[in-house]
């Protein structure tokens, strides 16, 4: 927990930017983690294979909310349960926000929520964790942005992925695969782009956060007190 104390402690001080621009959590960040743009599979073997697994099932769950969003181009305001982001052409489905169960959309999908639950390493339980649907329209770049911690791997599922699409995390590019996972420590500068034409369709992933492997029990259990959504 030594470093738990010293983090908050310390935490003005990264915030003022003592951290290296190519790392830098907008929200907490936590020293003396392994620090990585992207991680390896076995890192999170068990829930990554869990997902991949449940691939066929998630794929088939947001093609069952999607049909009215996907049929046009997006209206002014999104379908029930989508929400739009802050760059146009990128939109959310969220089961899980910030650490809070959004139950009305975890019943229209409830394989993706048994597979949800069926994790080791899930950030369920504060407002660092989130399980989404996100989709990219043709076109669509997201500028480069830090995430909220270093305490978690977000953990990315290809479920439709078109030529054209790039993830540049820590400077270094990668590409998504259908039916395949990705970790990322998104609190490195990254950003996101689907270069692809209107007739290529929307690249689309399941997003889920997972806890940092370096980070010990007593350690979470902290920070989903410090961190607990609605605060």
């Amino acid at each position: 927990m030594n470093r738990l104390h010293k983090g908050i402690r310390d935490q003005a001080h990264y915030q003022l930017g003592e951290r290296p621009a190519i790392q830098k959590p907008s929200a907490f960040y936590l020293p003396d983690l392994p620090s990585a743009p992207y991680f390896p599979r076995e890192s999170q073997r068990h829930d990554v294979e869990v997902l991949e697994l449940s691939f066929p099932a998630i794929l088939r769950e947001f093609e069952g909310v999607a049909w009215d969003f996907a049929a046009a181009a997006p209206p002014a305001a999104p379908p029930r349960g989508w929400t739009a982001n802050g760059t146009p052409g990128w939109h959310s489905y969220y089961l899980y926000r910030q650490g809070e169960c959004v139950a009305q959309n975890c019943r229209s999908c409830p394989w993706t929520y048994r597979a949800l639950c069926a994790l080791r390493t899930f950030v369920s339980a504060n407002r660092f964790g989130n399980a989404c649907f996100s989709v990219l329209q043709p076109g669509t770049v997201l500028p480069g942005t830090y995430g909220p911690t270093n305490t978690r791997v977000r953990c990315h599922l290809g479920l439709k992925v078109p030529p054209g699409c790039e993830l540049v995390v820590g400077g270094e590019p990668q590409c998504w695969s259908e039916g395949y996972c990705l970790l990322v420590d998104d609190s490195f500068l990254h950003t996101t782009a689907h270069n692809g034409s209107p007739t290529d369709g929307p690249r689309v992933i399941f997003i889920v956060d997972l806890w940092h492997p370096n980070v010990a029990g007593p350690e979470r259990q902290a920070l989903d007190y410090i961190f607990a959504p609605g605060w």
